[in-house]
């Protein structure tokens, strides 16, 4: 039995590769962790941090010469890589900026935006089977862009009782000075409520697993959060027969090494690639690293659908809204069709690799259809807009009757007095 199934899409319910199962034993389990966070504080950290992570902390702040000391070990080699990213990443997120503006009426009356940071954010990082550096830099750079003056990372400790050496000493490259070993739940609890040693945020971003969604999706109202993030997802759609198969496969994989729920799709009109992309995927898998992840991730979650028309394909990618698409079609035209995806990739030298780590896009991207009305992380998450409005005397002179009847429309006369107060002459 083949490790990825092929199926015609008319044979392929797409609420299958849509739907989201409610996990009300999660639910449960997460809101008891987020209360006794609310009441216990640091002392539910340094519980759960023993329970769940198997290591026993006595705090969960990482002291500044800890961050010092991890920059200090990073190599030469690495540093370079890391820089040059970073790099691109400020590059691309400049350009996303929003600046306050205002505009001056003839009549004096000025309108307009105040844009201002957010004051305080938090950052999760995920740990555990896998270590996301990456993560960190796309979130933090667009933060700092936004001029926001307080960020904190938290990230789950390592045996040692910290986070990864990677991740603490590229805070130290950012210069990112608070930092806490915590991980799960309980890290977006206190960074939503705060505790004895970490200050509430007022915004949380950055991926995780299911429970840190679950928690994040719970504290969203006394924070704000970026999204309610799911396991990761690629769709390759394909027609384009120039392009070599185990460039598919390869892609593939990048989703399917992630967990165990990442879903990888292919939809392709050509049957002859399908088979063998399905063929090579059943060589190559057991020999990989992490071949039990991605043995189950296409097991569970991977498919390749075959079209008879690329629109065909596309209605199912605009059905599906990924987070990462990859679009290898010989008429690049069609592009206009697709309304929903999180990131896309066009053409067949543009991995999705590119823009995990390197192109400048923000790689933490919405998913679980959240692509129909989200969009990847950007500068603009971590600022806030305020309207300004200033009324001249003339503009409320000219206007104010017709105010304060539309306020009357709604038996506000209070609201419809106010204005009239204003427009009675000594």
């Amino acid at each position: 039995m083949s490790l990825i199934e092929i199926v015609h899409h008319r044979d392929c319910p797409l609420d299958d590769l849509i739907k989201a199962p409610v996990d009300q034993t999660l639910t449960q389990l997460v809101s008891k962790i987020i209360k006794r966070v609310i009441e216990f504080g640091d002392q539910a950290l340094l519980d759960y941090t023993k329970q769940f992570d198997g290591v026993q902390i006595n705090s969960v702040t990482v002291p500044i010469e800890k961050l010092r000391d991890a920059e200090k070990r990073i190599t030469s080699e690495t540093r370079q890589i890391i820089e040059q990213a970073v790099q691109n990443i400020r590059r691309f997120h400049q350009l996303q900026l929003s600046k306050s503006w205002e505009k001056k009426e003839d009549d004096g009356t000025v309108l307009g935006e105040i844009v201002r940071p957010l004051d305080r954010v938090g950052i999760y990082i995920p740990g555990g089977k896998a270590f996301y550096p990456s993560s960190l830099i796309m979130n933090a750079v667009p933060a700092q862009i936004a001029e926001v003056p307080s960020i904190m990372i938290v990230s789950p400790p390592g045996e040692d009782g910290f986070p990864h050496h990677l991740v603490l000493g590229i805070c130290s490259m950012l210069g990112i000075e608070e930092v806490h070993g915590v991980g799960g739940a309980q890290a977006i609890a206190a960074m939503a409520y705060g505790t004895e040693t970490i200050a509430p945020a007022f915004k949380i971003t950055g991926p995780g697993n299911r429970f840190v969604a679950e928690a994040k999706r719970q504290v969203f109202g006394k924070v704000g959060i970026d999204s309610v993030a799911g396991p990761s997802e690629i769709l390759i759609l394909h027609d384009d027969q120039s392009v070599p198969s185990e460039f598919i496969v390869r892609d593939l994989l990048t989703q399917a090494e992630h967990d165990e729920e990442a879903r990888s799709l292919l939809i392709t009109t050509q049957k002859q690639t399908a088979l063998e992309v399905q063929k090579r995927i059943d060589e190559l898998v057991p020999s990989l690293p992490r071949n039990e992840i991605i043995r189950k991730s296409f097991q569970g979650k991977g498919k390749i659908i075959l079209v008879d028309t690329i629109d065909d394909g596309i209605d199912i990618v605009n059905t599906i809204a990924p987070e990462h698409l990859e679009v290898l079609i010989s008429d690049e035209s069609k592009l206009e069709r697709i309304r929903n995806a999180g990131a896309i990739f066009v053409g067949k030298w543009s991995t999705e690799t590119v823009g995990d780590y390197f192109a400048g896009p923000n790689h933490t991207i919405p998913t679980g259809g959240a692509a129909k009305y989200g969009s990847p992380l950007s500068v603009r998450d971590f600022q806030k807009h305020s309207s300004l409005i200033k009324y001249s005397e003339n503009r409320l002179s000219l206007e104010g009757e017709t105010i304060a009847r539309f306020a009357e429309l709604e038996d506000l006369h209070a609201h419809a007095a106010a204005v009239r107060a204003r427009l009675k002459k000594d």
